[in-house]
């Protein structure tokens, strides 16, 4: 693909943003700092949509992956390092087609080939992560809860804005289904690629097995990709399918029939709370979330429990952390002049084994432990009891008497 700078004229002297597609060139606008763009059309074109909305140019619209194109014209110089794409080795006999038809076969894990295309796409500190959320998982994260499960880098989903289009990768099991015309998500920054990890291979074996009745959500293929037919879309998983903590100004969004990109609310690391960015004109996109009151401008976490805590150390102390990348990590302090950044800094959880079963403890109540699966497999389940409460996240409740092998275990980073 080439890329054409944007010229250094006036606004009306400069040609705006075009998209050579398909062997024609459209008018775009881009999505993601240039991981998508949506392409317009004054005319009926195979593949797009009729969609008219205030302020696109012309009526027809389509959404593609900056892969799909073959050249930008007029592009902005990027303000800031652009993810790494997928890239499929070259090969004589397998191209896209082939490479997604292997991606969809549980039995061509190990593919030499579908191994290289699924290592090339790479998180680093500062890659934006999405976790595709239905209304009631919405509610849970304003409410308090951690990202966790099965995300995706915003890269290779940004071609995905519609409901219709993101229910490939909803994790709840409704998959579009639940009455709403709205999608939404949660989009936070990596603190560090240790953080997550590629269900595939010996370790995740056990997902690949689980039965219809013990799982929630679209089966897990064992490729590292989401099961699709039409789409190659490498899928990540938090590291033991833990909470990590919450970085600041992560966001909570909404994605209309529309197809545009509402900010619903951001994260205040401070205040332990989520502000309300969205305006009267998209107020309406949270009357489906059950327990949010739309007029509501700031939500606090409260004492939401937290399995996990960031921490950090600062001449000589340690105190709890936030993650407020791409600047690093700080203290967390609400006065501005203690946001020191720290000398080091760690993601605190605790294990524990419960039936033999390598478990997360979530919290603890009168005794009891709330435990989730690191390693969800049929035996694991059964001798639990766990119930999966999305894709892939199996939790259950043990006695704290009979739990084994608990501790708390601190997961460094590495700073810049």
């Amino acid at each position: 693909m080439s890329v054409t700078p944007q010229g250094t004229g006036t606004a009306s002297e400069r040609t705006g943003l075009h998209v050579t597609y398909d062997g024609r060139v459209h008018p775009a606008e881009e999505i993601a700092r240039g991981a998508a763009y949506e392409l317009f059309s004054g005319d009926e074109v195979p593949g797009f949509e009729w969609a008219p909305r205030p302020g696109a140019p012309l009526p027809w619209r389509k959404f593609v992956h900056v892969t799909e194109v073959a050249a930008v014209h007029g592009a902005a110089e990027p303000a800031e390092e652009a993810e790494t794409p997928l890239l499929v080795p070259l090969h004589r006999e397998r191209g896209w087609a082939q490479v997604h038809q292997l991606s969809q076969q549980p039995a061509a894990a190990a593919d030499p080939v579908l191994a290289a295309v699924r290592g090339s796409a790479v998180i680093r500190p500062g890659t934006r992560m999405v976790k595709v959320l239905s209304a009631r998982q919405l509610a849970g994260y304003v409410r308090g809860w951690l990202p966790h499960g099965f995300c995706y880098r915003e890269h290779d989903v940004a071609h995905l804005r519609t409901p219709a289009a993101l229910a490939v990768l909803r994790a709840d099991g409704e998959g579009g289904q639940d009455g709403t015309d709205v999608a939404y998500a949660l989009r936070w920054r990596a603190a560090g690629a240790d953080d997550y990890d590629v269900p595939v291979g010996e370790a995740h074996r056990g997902l690949t097995a689980l039965p219809p009745r013990d799982r929630v959500g679209p089966p897990v293929l064992g490729t590292g990709f989401v099961p699709s037919n039409a789409q190659l879309i490498p899928e990540f998983v938090t590291r033991d399918f833990a909470d990590l903590p919450m970085p600041a100004n992560a966001t909570l969004l909404a994605y209309p029939a529309e197809g545009v990109e509402v900010a619903l609310y951001s994260y205040q690391a401070e205040q332990r709370g989520w502000l309300r960015m969205v305006g009267p004109q998209w107020r309406h996109l949270l009357a489906a979330v059950p327990e949010l009151s739309p007029d509501q401008e700031y939500v606090p976490t409260g004492e939401a429990p937290r399995s996990t805590q960031l921490v950090g150390a600062y001449a000589g102390g340690e105190y709890e952390a936030v993650a407020d990348l791409p600047g690093g990590f700080r203290v967390l302090a609400m006065t501005r002049a203690a946001r020191y950044p720290v000398d080091a800094a760690a993601r605190r959880v605790r294990h524990a084994a419960w039936r033999g079963v390598p478990c997360l403890v979530l919290r603890e109540e009168a005794g009891w432990l709330r435990l989730r699966l690191c390693r969800p497999d049929p035996d694991a389940v059964v001798a639990t009891g766990a119930q999966c409460h999305e894709r892939g996240v199996y939790e259950t409740w043990a006695p704290g008497a009979e739990v084994t092998d608990d501790r708390v275990v601190d997961l460094p980073y590495r700073l810049a």
